[in-house]
């Protein structure tokens, strides 16, 4: 059952217009509650990335099913969002001090022509630092991120990012939008995205965006599968949509529930056969060095053996000895795994 207002209710009123061509529809001060499901009204910039599989977090057919009110709001910040959110307005504070210029917090606009089309711009500026001879509207998102993907923002924001600022030059009519990251905690980074550079992929990210909406979230028809989704997001969509399994169903033979049976089946074989082909590998390699600890190969180093350890609990001592040290930090997680009977796997097999 739907926890929350899904779309297609009421749409929030339309209020100010704030930028050219956008309107405040809710303010940075409402409720969280009440922020949730306004969002389920249209899509967001940060569904953008989802709409376009650009992140592992999430895909198409998780905001679709997020828009319908299917899904719980989540509301269980993981690490990163939660100092995402509490360095957020330090870091706007830093940017706006290294650039002599003000921001302010906002809320969530719309499109005037397409209300639909809605944003979360982390602060406007009204006074663009880029040029001092006219008083210009400009924006500011802010972003923190941990030092392994430093690379990424050598060129500027990642592909992820970038769809997110352009969807809100798309809302807003803004020229460009600032961005600001703080990598690593102590590496920061910032950078102008500007429309003029992006047209083709403006009207690209337009198009499929406007099509889940059109096509898909209104008239409630979930997008099929396409194969370029994020795996691991669309087992935790589904775990989440249906967390009490009972029943059985039966399988249509011109459904893809049969072709996706030979691809599993193929895949596990792959995965059986590549550990095997691996351990195989590993052993030739021990014979090749006899009684050595290294190799080289035209004069440079080749491979080596190296002693690694891992902390392993002996859980069948600590259930034995310390029963109550043992109840306080053993979880017994669950998991679905898929079971299949024997004759199924060998009529499917390649």
């Amino acid at each position: 059952m739907p926890t929350s207002t899904p779309v297609g209710a009421s749409a929030p009123a339309a209020g100010r217009r704030v930028t050219p061509t956008g309107r405040l529809i809710l303010d940075h001060t409402a409720p969280r509650d009440v922020w949730l499901d306004a969002r389920r009204q249209g899509l967001g910039s940060s569904d953008v990335a989802k709409v376009l599989n650009l992140t592992g977090f999430g895909t198409p057919q998780q905001v679709f099913h997020d828009k319908l009110g299917h899904l719980p709001h989540d509301d269980d910040f993981s690490e990163p969002a939660h100092f995402g959110i509490l360095f957020e307005d330090p870091l706007a504070r830093d940017w706006a001090r290294r650039n002599r210029t003000v921001v302010e917090p906002i809320g969530i606009i719309a499109s005037e022509t397409d209300p639909w089309q809605m944003c979360t711009l982390d602060r406007l500026c009204t006074e663009c630092p880029l040029d001092r001879s006219v008083r210009s509207l400009c924006a500011l998102e802010v972003k923190t991120r941990n030092a392994f993907v430093a690379k990424l923002w050598k060129q500027g924001p990642p592909d992820d990012v970038l769809a997110q600022v352009l969807w809100q030059i798309l809302v807003t009519g803004l020229d460009h939008i600032h961005v600001v990251c703080l990598i690593g905690g102590n590496d920061y980074r910032q950078y102008t995205v500007r429309r003029e550079d992006h047209i083709k992929l403006v009207a690209y990210i337009n198009a499929e965006a406007s099509r889940l909406w059109h096509e898909h979230i209104l008239p409630r028809r979930e997008p099929a599968l396409t194969g370029q989704e994020a795996p691991d997001a669309l087992i935790e969509l589904y775990g989440r949509l249906h967390p009490d399994r009972s029943g059985v169903t039966v399988m249509d033979r011109d459904g893809d529930a049969l072709d996706a049976m030979t691809e599993y089946v193929e895949a596990v074989t792959k995965e059986r056969e590549a550990k095997k082909e691996k351990a195989l590998a590993k052993a030739k390699l021990l014979a090749s060095l006899g009684n050595a600890q290294a190799a080289l190969f035209q004069d440079r180093p080749f491979f080596s053996i190296e002693q690694s350890s891992k902390e392993t609990p002996d859980l069948a001592r600590l259930r034995e000895e310390f029963p109550e040290a043992y109840r306080a930090c053993v979880e017994d997680k669950t998991h679905d795994r898929i079971a299949i009977p024997q004759y199924v796997r060998k009529e499917f097999a390649a």
